[in-house]
Order: structure tokens, then C-alpha cells, then sequence
């Protein structure tokens, strides 16, 4: 197998997995390039990355830079002569200069089926707009929003019960297995992408998680399942706002935003056709609870 010199720049869970594939093969990852640490917790602690933390666990060398704009940053990833930059969720928008650092320049592990759902929140638009097939793309990266040629793609099918929590961690292994075959392997065509298939998976909002029953429930499951776990959709249950974590698609009727039964399956409320079935929430600042638990405690 060949091996490659790479520089790698990833940050959440979802860039670990191909970070550690590519480890696994033997590449030599001579750099690890990953977001200054965040405070997080009720104590506000410096915490690093998913992508750091692994790193410094396998004894790579690790480079935080607060901008990528900065000479002295681009300087840093030129001088590492790499083959390729594998960038994977890194979280900010690469210069040209760093476009250009290595050999190979920078691929991307971007995950959808490019052109669709370019942008920063593919995964979760995908089941959202109820989605019945993904993947990811192995992509030479260019100035433009994931613009850049197609190298590799893999496809999955989405089932219609599958969250974005599970659609993650299913792409995060197959985009592991395609950088794994690129970096392996010769002869990658880059194919360009037609621009007029293009759609754009934008920054999920927090207004946009707030449930609208006068949708159809189709829609609204989607909403509750392409949100969980993380923002998670929400809704207001009796003045209080409570995280709707998973919901049954319902066949009720009724006033949409009215409770049709509460048992302990699920709490079903009507939409403007059918129904959905909360199944668990979550009042804020409290623990998630199953309908059943929520049923002991509240009145409908």
C-alpha cells in the first residue's frame, strides 16, 4: 500500500474516525491541525477537541492556530511538504494559500452526495427533507462552498427511522473508508460538479427547530428526527418548552397542535394531516424522559 504524508485538519467526532483510519493504514500524519480548545460545562473548563484529544493520545503533533489568515500559520502547513491536507469537519473556510500548501492540495470529506446539500449542516438536512439515499464525497477543495471536483463518493441508504445522531455515525465510517480508498489508491478522476443540481444545506438556526403542527406530519417527524439529538426540535407543552427527542409517525386527525391521547407510548398530537407520536422529551435544563415518565409527573 502506498503512504502518504499528510497533514490533517478535522475538529468534532465525526472528523476522528477518518483521522484514526488514516493513522491505522500507516500513513504518516506529520500534522494535526484542529480548533483552539472551547470552554464548555457549568465549570466553562478549556476542553480540547474530539480531534485532539485523539490525537495527543497517539502521540501526534498538534497545531491550534486561531486564524488561517495568518502568515505564520500558512507558513507552518507549507513546511510540512505534504501529499495531501485531509480536511474533515474542520470548521472554517481554508485560504487559498492553504488550498495550495501540499502536493495533492486539500481533499475534503464532505458528507452528502455533492452537488446536494453543500454547506455547513449536510447531515442534518438530509433527514429533514426525508432523504432516502446519502453518502459522502471525497472532494478536491476549491475557494468556492464545496464546490471544488468530485474524486470519490460512496453512497448509503437513509432509512425513514434513522435520526441524525445515527446518519452521522454512519457517514463519519463510510467518509473513513473513502479517505482510507483514496489515499490507498491511484487514478481518481476528478469529475466536476454541475452547478444547476446544486442545493445548500445552511446553518441550522435555533428559530427553525420550533415545531409547526400545521405541517403535515411527514414533515414534522422529519423535523423531530433530523434535529435529534442535537439541537433537537422543540415545542411548547402546556406554556412550558420542552426538546422533542422521537417521535412514531401518527394516523390521527384533528385541530393541528391538539393532544388526540397521551399514554405510555407516546403523547399523540394531531398536524395539519395526520399525526406524530412524541415518544421522549425533555423540559430544558431537566433530564430527557419517555412519554411514560413524563405522564407520571404531568397532566395533559
Amino acid at each position: 500500500m502506498k503512504i502518504c504524508n499528510i497533514v490533517f485538519m478535522g475538529t468534532p467526532d465525526f472528523a476522528v474516525e477518518a483521522l484514526k483510519r488514516i493513522y491505522e493504514d500507516g500513513h504518516n500524519i506529520s500534522l494535526v491541525i484542529t480548533q483552539p480548545d472551547k470552554q464548555r460545562g457549568r465549570g466553562m473548563a478549556f476542553t480540547p477537541s474530539p480531534v485532539k484529544a485523539y490525537a495527543l493520545e497517539k502521540g501526534l503533533r498538534v497545531y491550534q492556530p486561531q486564524s488561517l489568515k495568518d502568515e505564520e500559520a500558512q507558513s507552518i502547513i507549507k513546511a510540512e511538504n505534504a501529499d495531501y491536507i485531509v480536511v474533515a469537519a474542520y470548521g472554517k473556510i481554508l485560504p487559498k494559500a492553504v488550498l495550495e500548501a501540499a502536493k495533492g492540495g486539500c481533499v475534503n470529506i464532505h458528507a452528502s452526495l455533492l452537488p446536494r446539500h453543500r454547506g455547513a449542516a449536510p447531515i442534518n438536512r438530509a433527514v429533514m427533507e426525508g432523504d432516502t439515499v446519502g453518502g459522502v464525497t471525497v472532494m478536491q477543495m476549491a475557494e468556492g462552498l464545496d464546490t471544488g471536483d468530485m474524486l470519490l463518493v460512496k453512497e448509503t441508504p437513509i432509512s425513514d427511522t434513522m435520526t441524525a445522531g445515527e446518519y452521522h455515525d454512519l457517514l463519519a465510517k463510510l467518509g473513513a473508508d473513502a479517505i482510507s480508498e483514496f489515499l490507498s489508491g491511484d487514478g481518481f478522476v476528478p469529475v466536476p460538479q454541475n452547478d444547476a443540481f446544486a442545493t445548500y444545506a445552511a446553518k441550522i438556526e435555533k428559530s427553525e427547530a420550533e415545531i409547526d403542527f400545521s405541517e403535515d406530519n411527514t414533515a414534522v417527524y422529519n423535523k423531530i428526527r433530523g434535529l435529534s439529538p442535537y439541537p433537537c426540535a422543540f415545542a411548547f407543552i402546556g406554556g412550558k418548552r420542552y426538546k422533542l427527542i422521537s417521535a412514531l409517525k401518527g394516523e390521527g386527525n384533528g385541530a393541528f397542535g391538539t393532544v388526540l391521547s397521551a399514554t405510555a407510548e407516546g403523547i399523540e398530537i394531531a398536524c395539519g394531516k395526520g399525526s406524530v407520536i412524541i415518544t421522549s422529551l425533555q423540559l430544558e435544563g431537566k433530564r430527557a424522559m419517555t412519554a411514560a415518565q413524563f405522564l407520571a409527573g404531568n397532566k395533559l
